[in-house]
């Protein structure tokens, strides 16, 4: 595990909403109705006027196919996101405590040095926590 996997991760989590967003958004298109008022007659006489509300959706057999594919793929894409996601939590139950915050304050939450010093106490600086991670990286 290395500080690419840790941003992979940030970026997977996103990813996920992104994609989960991106789904909602396919799904409203399909349920979008359109309505409209028409009026006719009768084709013979007597001609009386009617008024008649016709509703529909825009949305073509060709349009769902498109869009279902679209949708596969995104499934595809969050999968592959949501495995990043657990390689590294599950990595994270590994470590030692103390990592597991810095990591956390660092990389998850996008914390700078200074803060993540802050959050961990013991007279600890951005310098001293920033050099704890990249040996303990290191050392893995």
């Amino acid at each position: 595990m290395d500080k690419t996997v840790l941003q992979e991760y940030i970026d997977a989590c996103e990813l996920v909403k992104d994609i989960e967003a991106e789904i909602q958004k396919l799904n409203r298109k399909k349920k979008t109705v359109i309505q409209t008022n028409v009026k006719g007659s009768m084709h013979e006489f007597p001609y009386v006027e009617q008024h008649f509300k016709v509703q529909g959706t825009t949305f073509t057999v060709k349009d769902d196919s498109r869009l279902r594919y679209e949708e596969k793929l995104l499934e595809q894409q969050k999968a592959k996101a949501e495995q990043v996601k657990l390689q590294v939590e599950e990595w994270m139950l590994t470590i030692p405590s103390r990592m597991q915050r810095i990591i956390r304050y660092r990389y998850l939450e996008g914390m700078s040095w200074g803060q993540v010093a802050v959050k961990m106490g013991r007279r600890a600086t951005a310098d001293s926590v920033r050099m704890e991670l990249e040996r303990f990286l290191k050392e893995i």
